[in-house]
This record gives C-alpha cells, structure tokens and sequence, in this order.
C-alpha cells in the first residue's frame, strides 16, 4: 500500500483545489528559518556572523522546494492529459532524473527513473511521467517507497494493463558519512500488473532499461 495517499478526485496545490477540498498548508518559511538559526547555534556556530547571515532563510526556501510534494496530487499533477489510444505495446521513459532527501538523515539521494506501461485504451501525456517522479520525490522519502510510489501512482491514473519502474540512485547518506562508499549505486523494481505476471513482457521490459537496451542489434 501506498503511504501516502493520492487520488485523482483532487487538484494541485498549484492550481487550486476543488470545491470542499483540504490541501496542505504552504510551510512556513519564517518559522523554519527560526529553526535553522537555533540549529546553527546547537551546532556551535553563529548565525549573526556575515557568512550565516541569510543562510537560514536560504535554508528554509530551499527545503520548501525540495519537499514542495506533499502539496501535490496526481489528479493536478496528470491534470486531465490522458488520451484515448488502442496502441497496447510497451511505453517506456528513461533516464528521467531525480533528487530526493533521504528520511533517514536527510540528506540528499540522487539517480534515474525509468518508467514503463502497457496501455489498457488510455495513454498518458509523456511529460506527466516526469511530473509524477518529482511529485513523490520532492518528499522525505526510502528510494523502496519511491519506486513503489511512482509506479502504484502510474498505474492509477492510466489504468494500465502492466507498469514497470526501475530507479538507479547514489545516496550521500551512504558517500558522506556512515560506511563512505561512494560512487555506489542501489537499484529498485516494482513491477506491476502484467509486467510482474508475463514473462515475456517483464523480460522485454528489464532489457529495454538496461544500459544500451534501446539500441538496435
């Protein structure tokens, strides 16, 4: 299950909401900022010197965006781009880049989504594969849950016959501190549909998403 709930019956925090909805507050950047300067100070530093000065409203800017997700919803993020087409081959979009934070220590995970469907009548616009990435990405997230996420949330909105996710990510959790590896990569799949349950179909999916995968032999 997903954990955080989504549902094409609301919109964007972007755009507005429908009549009756709750959306998220926007965060406070005055009162994050707040935070950061208290943090500075347990950290042994001090926020009133000219280095530090701005940095706890940059800091606080720059976390609303990267966790700008939480106010979105598929139904704003898809935002009607669904088209009917009785093309049922596989569509895939690679290399899609993203950033995420880690849960754990916060810090940052990056890497490539790659994203499949078999249509069921209905395809989706190819921008909107991207838009649902940052959607769940710009959260406090596990790549697990991201990968799952992404492509529980595909699967919703085209009513696919089969979805395929892959994500490649490095994460600095790992790099930085703790074990430093870096330059070390950790991939997850969740396959849904018959993309899990047709061995043709999964085998063709997992070749097209490997290095060189779409290239003719």
């Amino acid at each position: 299950m997903i954990s955080r709930p989504f549902s094409l019956g609301h919109g964007d925090v972007d755009g507005g909401g429908e009549r009756g909805e709750e959306l998220p507050a926007a965060p406070n950047e005055g009162a994050i900022a707040a935070l950061v300067r208290d943090l500075l100070v347990e950290l042994g530093e001090d926020p009133t010197r000219d280095g530090l000065l701005d940095t706890p409203v940059r800091m606080a800017r720059s976390l609303v965006f990267l966790t700008s997700g939480y106010g979105k919803t598929l139904n704003g993020v898809v935002n009607r781009a669904l088209y009917a087409e009785p093309y049922d081959d596989l569509v895939l979009v690679r290399d899609i880049e993203f950033y995420s934070l880690c849960e754990h220590h916060v810090l940052p995970f990056f890497g490539r989504v790659h994203i499949a469907y078999r249509p069921n009548g209905v395809v989706v616009g190819l921008s909107k594969l991207p838009r649902i990435v940052e959607m769940f990405a710009r959260r406090l997230q596990v790549q697990e849950r991201l990968t799952r996420e992404v492509a529980e949330a595909v699967q919703e909105a085209t009513s696919a016959r089969g979805v395929g996710v892959v994500i490649e990510a490095e994460h600095l959790c790992m790099a930085m501190r703790g074990v430093r590896k870096p330059g070390s990569t950790t991939v997850t799949t969740t396959l849904l549909g018959d993309l899990d349950g047709d061995p043709v179909r999964r085998a063709e999916f997992l070749a097209l998403v490997r290095p060189g995968g779409n290239e003719r032999r």
